[in-house]
């Protein structure tokens, strides 16, 4: 049964903590109603959900093509619109980048299904939903790897380099209905990242902002890329300026 309609709706993948949740709650505090979404962590997830007005939460996993699609569907068959999808939810392997026997075609494969392919499968079955009040919007949460030279393996920096342009590409295809844009982190203090200390270090040391970023500060420029209704196609670092170095 289809709840009460809320003003505007927002589906946030992987949102059970890090930069997902800094997002799902600064989406829920300006009066966004907030699906929260997490494929393991299920219990973080509904607490997340408890805390944000009018949220609720739905376990998927966005590499399965059904679940994907489930989640869609359960989203507006809930709330009756979806309004904004951000594709938060990622995977990585830590592999040295000289170590190439490691980056074996499993791992390839595994980091292209949820980090390429999820978002794929959801913006497939999101976009009838998203063109129907003509101010669509989607944000994909890419890296700073996907445009420099690093990342925690090449593996890694090459699917967010292929969600990069599939943002390109998508804003040029979706628009004028829906807007898709994507926020390139660097180095974010998560749970994550928590021994990540060398490279902390280094992004200390070495970027104009002098630390390491903090999931909000992703968030923001989430919020502020749903409101800039006249920008699309643009990868927005978010890295403290360590693509200067």
């Amino acid at each position: 049964m289809t709840e009460a309609m809320p003003t505007r709706v927002a589906l946030v993948t992987g949102s059970s903590a890090g930069i997902g949740a800094a997002i799902a709650r600064r989406l829920g505090s300006s009066d966004w109603t907030v699906v929260v979404n997490s494929h393991r962590s299920v219990e973080a997830g509904r607490s997340l959900a408890a805390e944000l007005p009018s949220a609720t939460y739905i376990q998927a996993d966005v590499a399965d093509a059904a679940e994907a699609e489930r989640l869609i569907a359960e989203t507006v068959v809930r709330y009756g619109r979806l309004d904004l999808l951000v594709n938060n939810a990622g995977a990585t392997r830590v592999i040295p980048h000289g170590d190439l026997g490691a980056a074996t075609p499993e791992v390839w494969r595994e980091l292209y299904a949820v980090n390429v392919i999820g978002p794929w499968q959801l913006i497939v079955a999101a976009v009838p939903h998203l063109r129907e009040h003509g101010d669509g919007c989607v944000i994909n949460i890419s890296s700073i790897a996907g445009v420099r030279p690093l990342g925690s393996s090449i593996p890694y920096a090459v699917s967010k380099a292929a969600l990069n342009h599939l943002t390109r590409l998508l804003a040029a295809t979706l628009g004028p209905e829906i807007r898709v844009n994507a926020v390139a982190p660097g180095l974010v203090d998560t749970d994550w990242t928590a021994d990540w200390d060398e490279v902390r270090e280094m992004v200390r040391a070495t970027t104009p902002a002098r630390r390491s970023g903090l999931p909000d500060d992703v968030a923001g420029v989430v919020e502020a890329l749903v409101r800039a209704r006249y920008t699309t196609g643009e990868i927005w670092l978010v890295d403290g300026g360590l693509h200067l170095r």
